[in-house]
């Protein structure tokens, strides 16, 4: 019978931690429902002493998810610990996870402790966070460059201490497979009291070893694997939960393993996270990059055509990458609509957003001849990213060309009433942008901007995606449109209006 590999998410800790990625309440509580359809095995929702605002997140996760195990992050001090148990104490299955740094360089100089100053701090650490909960799980940071007999005096101490689970971090990406592998295989058999606890592994991408790492852990005794959706995180990101999974599925001829995950929701989840987050996938990701099912070469094709399984060793329908035959337009009724979002997975959506999300598409089939699934998508996951209007928009005019200076004239609505303002700027966008700007009295520090089409031909829907700063956070703004302008100034206003529901 082939074992049990558990999968725990860190989208929401590790994922957050990306450079540029701010997820708000909503938000993290939008992936963590859809990390829960899933079927992944522990969520680790935050880190509850980093702000207000993450606490607030893991307790809303805690307080509204019943089926995953849900962990936060605190340091190995007695104020994080207590922080983090504030947040999941409501949740039906809590588990605090508490690490300290254990190698030579992290201890010289981060820490500035001794090695026997950070043992005793790791067990009496672990002692007082099983004092508050039944389930801990504990980290030696960049346990893979710590000093072999000293991890595992730590690793004996923990468990004797009470942790359930031992996390061995690769926390810079430095391992390769054979190494990594190798060290799980020792701890197993130099950790007297090791069958005493549950061995995870949580493998960093500096290197793009990290599913490999993950995978060659498994095969030497690991039963957990931290991981993220489209291997999200710090620096190059984590080991990403999508490949670990299907590569187990996948090769099930030589990996003797199961896990809980129902692969039909991979695709979703992914798209949800990369809008969420701003975190758009290169074409060529492997299993939900737009390339992964794509076949241009004519060899290719040939084979695809002929039998399936020539080129490809999974299916998009796996993954829940489904594509209908049935053309949606502007005739199109309710039914045929609710019938295509059935096919695509939304099946837990209630009447109202069914209703508000046919609207949306009666509203884009009149601009498109055509309606796809990933416009269909698209449609649906802007409800997620919905925040109190303090400023909608109303109405945009643009004059632009090769030989004239730039200008925009846009109308919001606000509690005050309507505001107009126009501005030039280097291009139609730039100028909008500084025409909201002045409408709305605010100093906008623009971050970053992007746009790319969701899906193909002349009248495609673009997405845009705006990052804004103040007082050194980053908001994220989304916008969805078949023109270029309108999506770009939809995120600006989204944005904006994120940052002042944040900032209050």
């Amino acid at each position: 019978m082939p074992k049990r590999i558990y999968i725990f998410d860190t989208s929401l800790r590790d994922g957050e931690q990306s450079p540029g990625v701010n997820l708000n309440v909503k938000e993290k509580l939008e992936i963590g429902r859809q990390l829960e359809r899933l079927g992944v095995d522990v969520i680790e929702a935050g880190f509850p002493i980093a702000s207000q605002g993450d606490f607030e997140g893991v307790k809303a996760i805690a307080e509204t998810l019943t089926e995953p195990i849900i962990t936060a992050l605190a340091r190995a001090v007695k104020g994080d610990i207590d922080r983090a148990w504030e947040a999941i104490k409501g949740a039906r299955k809590p588990r605090i996870h508490t690490f300290i740094a254990t190698s030579p360089i992290h201890m010289q100089y981060k820490l500035k402790k001794s090695p026997e100053e950070v043992l005793n701090q790791s067990i009496s650490m672990v002692k007082y966070a099983r004092h508050l909960c039944p389930d801990v799980e504990f980290s030696p940071e960049d346990a893979t460059r710590t000093e072999r007999e000293f991890l595992y005096r730590v690793i004996e101490g923990v468990i004797d201490a009470g942790a359930t689970v031992v996390n061995i971090p690769d926390t810079v990406g430095y391992m390769m497979p054979d190494e990594f592998g190798s060290l799980i295989a020792d701890i197993r058999n130099n950790v007297p009291n090791i069958d005493k606890a549950t061995i995870s592994v949580h493998c960093h991408n500096d290197l793009g070893l990290a599913v490999a790492n993950s995978l060659a852990a498994i095969k030497n005794g690991a039963s957990q694997v931290e991981c993220t959706v489209n291997g999200i995180g710090e620096r190059a990101g984590n080991a990403a939960l999508e490949e670990i999974v299907m590569a187990i599925k996948t090769r099930s001829d030589y990996l003797d393993y199961t896990t809980n995950i129902n692969t039909e929701a991979i695709y979703r989840t992914s798209m949800l996270v990369s809008r969420l987050t701003g975190m758009h996938l290169q074409p060529n990701k492997a299993i939900v990059g737009s390339n992964a099912f794509a076949h241009e070469s004519g060899i290719h094709q040939h084979g695809v055509l002929s039998h399936r399984k020539t080129y490809e060793i999974m299916t998009p329908e796996s993954i829940g990458l489904k594509q209908s035959q049935m053309v949606l337009g502007k005739h199109s009724g309710r039914h045929a609509f609710e019938e295509r979002l059935r096919e695509l997975g939304y099946t837990s959506l209630d009447k109202k957003e069914i209703d508000e999300a046919f609207t949306k598409f009666k509203v884009l089939a009149d601009k498109k001849k055509h309606v796809l699934d990933r416009d269909i998508e698209a449609i649906i996951n802007q409800k997620a990213i919905e925040v109190p209007q303090v400023y909608e928009l109303i109405y945009f005019h643009i004059s632009s060309g090769n030989t004239l200076i730039s200008t925009s004239t846009v109308k919001l609505k606000c509690e005050k009433g309507e505001l107009e303002e126009a501005a030039c700027g280097s291009g139609p966008i730039d100028a909008t942008f500084k025409a909201i700007s002045r409408a709305t009295e605010l100093d906008i520090k623009l971050e970053d901007y992007s746009l790319r089409a969701i899906t193909s031909g002349a009248d495609a829907l673009g997405e845009s995606t705006v990052r804004i700063r103040e007082n050194g956070e980053i908001f994220t703004g989304r916008g969805v449109s078949t023109d270029i302008v309108e999506a770009s100034a939809k995120a600006y206003v989204n944005a904006i209006n994120k940052m002042l529901y944040e900032l209050g």
